[in-house]
C-alpha cells in the first residue's frame, strides 16, 4: 500500500486548472522530488494534500484513508507536516521555544492542567523539553538552543523551520524550498540533513528549483507543467527526458 496515494485530483479556481487529473503515488520511506516552472501546481498540490484546499475532482489516500476533505489541523495530526517556502518562525521566541510549540500538536494535557501546573502537565512539559532539545541537537542547532530565532543565520532559520515540522512527529514531510537563498556549503548541510531525517523513517516530499539538490538527494522525481504531469523516474531519467528539458531543465536553468 502507498503511503500517498493521489487519484485523479483536480483542483480548478474559476476558469483556471492548477491542478489537472493527477495521478501520484508515494512509497513510505522515499524521498521524492517534485518539481516545475513557476506555476506548474507545485504548490497548489501542497496545499491539497495538507487540506488547505478540498480538490475540485478526484480523491487521495493517505495510509490507506481517504483525507480528501480532511482540513490542515486533522492531517497535521495524522502525520503530514510542511514547510513553508518563506521561512515561518516566532522571532521573538528563543529556537528551544520555537520546537516546543511544534512539539504541543501531540501534547495531551488540557488547558486548565497546564494553566495551573498539575503533576500531568509539569511531566509533559519536561517529556516535550526533552524531545525538542533532541530535535534540536539533531538539527545542528544545539548551541543556538537559547538564542532568538530572529539572530540566526539564514541557514540556520531554514533549519529551524525544519526542527519545528518534526517536532509534530511527521510521517510524511512535506519540504518547499528548504536552500531557498542558501550558499552552496549551506545547500550541502540541508542535502545531508534530508537524507539524515529519511534514515529516521520519515518519507519526505521536496519542491525545490535548485537542481543540484534535487538530483542529489532525491530517488524519485515527480515533474508538473501546466497542472499535469508530464515525467517521472529516476534523476537519471528526468535528466535525459527532452519534455522535461522543454519545460523546465534546458537552457540556463539546468544545471547537472
Amino acid at each position: 500500500m502507498a503511503l500517498l496515494d493521489i487519484q485523479k485530483v483536480s483542483m480548478h479556481f474559476g476558469g483556471l486548472k492548477a491542478i489537472q487529473n493527477l495521478d501520484f503515488t508515494l512509497k513510505q520511506g522515499e524521498i521524492r522530488g517534485l518539481i516545475g516552472p513557476n506555476g506548474a501546481g507545485k504548490t497548489t498540490l501542497y496545499n491539497v494534500i495538507s487540506g488547505v484546499y478540498i480538490p475540485t475532482y478526484g480523491k487521495f489516500f493517505f495510509k490507506g484513508q481517504d483525507i480528501t476533505k480532511l482540513r490542515p489541523h486533522a492531517t497535521a495530526k495524522l502525520g503530514i507536516i510542511r514547510t513553508f517556502q518563506a521561512v515561518t518562525l516566532f522571532k521573538h521566541f528563543t529556537v528551544l521555544r520555537n520546537v516546543l510549540v511544534g512539539c504541543h500538536l501531540n501534547s495531551h494535557y488540557s488547558f486548565f492542567g497546564s494553566l495551573f501546573g498539575t503533576p500531568g502537565s509539569t511531566r509533559h512539559e519536561r517529556e516535550n523539553e526533552v524531545k525538542a532539545m533532541e530535535i534540536i541537537e539533531f538539527m545542528g542547532l544545539a548551541r543556538y538552543r537559547d538564542e532568538l530565532a530572529m539572530n540566526l543565520p539564514h541557514g540556520h532559520q531554514r533549519a529551524l523551520g525544519i526542527s519545528i515540522a518534526l517536532a509534530g512527529q511527521p510521517q510524511l514531510l512535506m519540504l518547499d524550498e528548504p536552500v531557498t537563498g542558501m550558499n552552496t556549503e549551506e545547500s550541502a548541510a540541508m542535502m545531508k540533513l534530508i537524507q539524515k531525517i529519511r534514515d529516521r523513517g520519515i518519507t519526505i516530499l521536496l519542491i525545490e528549483h535548485d537542481m543540484k539538490v534535487v538530483m542529489g538527494v532525491c530517488e524519485k522525481i515527480t515533474v508538473l507543467n501546466f497542472g499535469e504531469k508530464i515525467a517521472e523516474g529516476t534523476p537519471e531519467e528526468i535528466q535525459k527526458n527532452p519534455d522535461v528539458h522543454e519545460a523546465y531543465l534546458g537552457g540556463e536553468n539546468y544545471v547537472a
